[in-house]
């Protein structure tokens, strides 16, 4: 006798089969039959306070492993409030796939219960976006919206699975499963990897700069021997600061020597200033090596005749096979590699003894110079930066290999559900979030899942009460007799954090944070360490140091 399967039943083990033992969620109407189908699959359902955060969760888990991750949320509502979350998975290129339940299709254009024209709605910031249409091809579905997001230039996908094709039967005899797919990623020719080679050996002071796609473990790793075989500096801009990224240090006085930019896989855009002057000499040439031709079209009619070269490729392959050939020949202009190596990783000597100016109140580098040994104990420990001015600070400051960010966007909030995803993948090194007390509002209710899944990390919150990076703002554009509607309360979010089942400290005193620190990771609980902090602009690097 042949078995009848719900689609829900197909969703779920499609993605069984597809690799996939853990999904993102927040429960709805619209997708109960999934959570009951996740059973008989084996998928761990990590339900979350706020659909946002489902999505923070599975671009976190693209980002960290560069598999899909998963996010599962219910029509209408839920299906809202996760999109725009999906705006900084896809300035971060992270691979994940959105499932959004939907109004059955025989309610559409009816008035049906919570009815949206989804797919409409996350089209704007995922690489695709489809609503299912038929029980029989949901499996295919599913397989090609995970091969989408991991393919090309990585970044997230949407399907939205209507109700009644997730209730509805279909005979498995004639279900055609899907199977795993490679992603499509495209390799450096020869003739190419040649001509780059050459150009960057011609060049005095050429500069590598790569995109969020590189910013993993496995891309740090990979950029760094791309430097060390070409003799080139190479960077990776990450941040809606560009060029003023704090962990990059004095990287615009570099970028202003340049004569040669390599775009490794790097969009360009506002982050680069558009590879213009001031920020660059306007005699500088570019090379654009990118898997979408959409971006390295764009690049030829931003800069013309100065675009030296394009081609499509993916920007690890490229890089591994730049090293490879350049191996044979070995680095060129060490001098200005040593400059440019400097310029990046000094940081000034008053960093090391400033302390603040403000009773009970701590500088941002008192809080990092505290945090440092910690996060240097481990060379596996996740460092996740949120937020404005003090999270710059962090950025700044601690040098780690495992780290996330709150991207390109500039979106903040996010910290806390990257926090948990991480402490999902690693289960032992330490997991830290930097953030400030206005990004910690945006999820703070996470600290219930994170309790109610033991999944420990230390939040070190600064305190300012105040939306610091837009009062800064205000402060330069209007004057500080100007500066309103940013004011927060010193409210005692380490006793909110207690109050969800977690660990609080209290910190007002540089003397006090180590110790707070010890004592939030041997808690064994989702910790906030609340320490209170001066209003301090983020850093800006020039040399000399």
């Amino acid at each position: 006798m042949n078995n009848t399967l719900r689609g829900a039943d197909i969703v779920a083990r499609s993605l069984a089969r597809l690799g996939c033992r853990r999904v993102f969620t927040l429960s709805g109407n619209h997708i109960m039959s999934i959570f009951d189908a996740a059973l008989d699959a084996g998928i761990d359902l990590v339900h979350v306070r706020h659909e946002a955060a489902a999505v923070h969760m599975a671009d976190a888990h693209g980002r960290l492993t560069g598999e899909a991750g998963i996010a599962l949320v219910t029509g209408g509502p839920g299906h809202a409030n996760a999109v725009g979350a999906l705006f900084t998975a896809l300035a971060a290129e992270s691979p994940m796939v959105l499932l959004s339940g939907h109004v059955a299709t025989w309610e559409l254009g009816r008035g049906g219960f919570q009815e949206l024209r989804q797919a409409d709605l996350a089209a704007p910031v995922t690489k695709a976006s489809w609503a299912a249409t038929d029980v029989a091809s949901l499996g295919r579905d599913i397989g090609d919206a995970i091969h989408i997001a991991q393919s090309g230039r990585c970044g997230p996908v949407h399907l939205s699975l209507p109700s009644d094709l997730l209730d509805a039967r279909l005979d498995e005899s004639v279900l055609t499963w899907p199977t795993a797919q490679a992603p499509t990623r495209q390799p450096l020719g020869d003739v190419d990897c040649s001509k780059i080679l050459a150009l960057l050996a011609g060049a005095e002071r050429p500069l590598i700069v790569a995109g969020p796609q590189m910013s993993n473990a496995a891309g740090r790793d990979l950029l760094s021997e791309v430097e060390t075989a070409t003799g080139v500096p190479a960077i990776i801009l990450e941040s809606p600061r560009g060029l003023a990224d704090a962990t990059l240090g004095a990287v615009r006085d570099v970028a202003g020597r340049a004569d040669l930019v390599l775009l490794l896989g790097k969009a360009l855009d506002f982050t680069l200033k558009w590879a213009a002057a001031p920020e660059f000499d306007p005699a500088v040439r570019l090379i654009a090596i990118d898997p979408d031709a959409a971006l390295t079209a764009r690049a030829k009619r931003e800069k013309g005749d100065a675009l030296l070269l394009t081609t499509l490729a993916d920007p690890a392959l490229a890089a591994e096979k730049l090293v490879a050939a350049a191996r044979r020949t070995g680095p060129h202009n060490t001098a200005w590699l040593a400059d440019a190596r400097h310029a990046v990783q000094a940081r000034p000597a008053a960093w090391r003894t400033v302390v603040s100016n403000t009773a009970c109140r701590l500088h941002p580098a008192e809080v990092f110079r505290a945090l440092q040994p910690f996060v240097e104990r481990d060379r596996d420990a996740i460092l996740i930066c949120d937020g404005g001015e003090f999270a710059q600070w962090g950025q700044s400051t601690l040098a780690v290999r495992r780290r996330l960010i709150n991207g390109v966007a500039g979106a903040i909030g996010g910290s806390l559900s990257f926090a948990l995803a991480a402490r999902l993948i690693e289960p032992k090194a330490p997991v830290f979030a930097v953030l400030g007390d206005g990004t910690i509002g945006f999820h703070i209710s996470e600290f219930e899942t994170a309790v109610r899944r033991s999944l420990p990390f230390v939040a070190i919150l600064g305190n300012d009460a105040r939306w610091n990076a837009e009062s800064e703002i205000q402060r330069r554009m209007y004057g500080t007799n100007r500066m309103h509607g940013c004011e927060l309360l010193p409210a005692r979010y380490d006793r909110v954090v207690a109050a969800l089942g977690g660990h609080g400290e209290y910190v007002g005193r540089a003397a006090d944070l180590p110790g707070a620190i010890e004592r939030a990771l041997a808690s064994g609980k989702p910790a906030c360490v609340n320490v209170m902090i001066e209003s301090t602009a983020a850093p800006v690097l020039r040399l000399p140091l």
